[in-house]
C-alpha cells in the first residue's frame, strides 16, 4: 500500500513536469521498466534513488511522501 502510494505521487510530479516514462527513466538512469514497477507499486525507491527522483522534478522529498 506503501508503495502505491509513493508511485501515484510520483507518476504525477512527473507528468506535471512533462516528462514521458521514457525521458524521466534516462535522466535517472534506470529502465523504464523499474520506473513504471515504481509507479504502479510493485516497488518502492530506494532512499538514493528518491533523493534523485525529487532533484529530477525540482521538488522536495517532502512534497514526495505520501500523505
Amino acid at each position: 500500500m506503501e508503495a502505491e502510494r509513493w508511485g501515484k505521487r510520483i507518476r504525477a510530479f512527473r507528468k506535471l513536469k512533462g516528462y514521458t516514462q521514457e525521458s524521466f527513466a534516462k535522466h535517472l538512469g534506470i529502465s523504464v521498466s523499474i520506473l513504471g514497477e515504481i509507479e504502479r507499486g510493485n516497488r518502492l525507491p530506494t532512499d538514493q534513488l528518491l533523493q534523485t527522483i525529487a532533484e529530477r522534478l525540482n521538488v522536495s522529498i517532502d512534497e514526495l511522501t505520501p500523505k
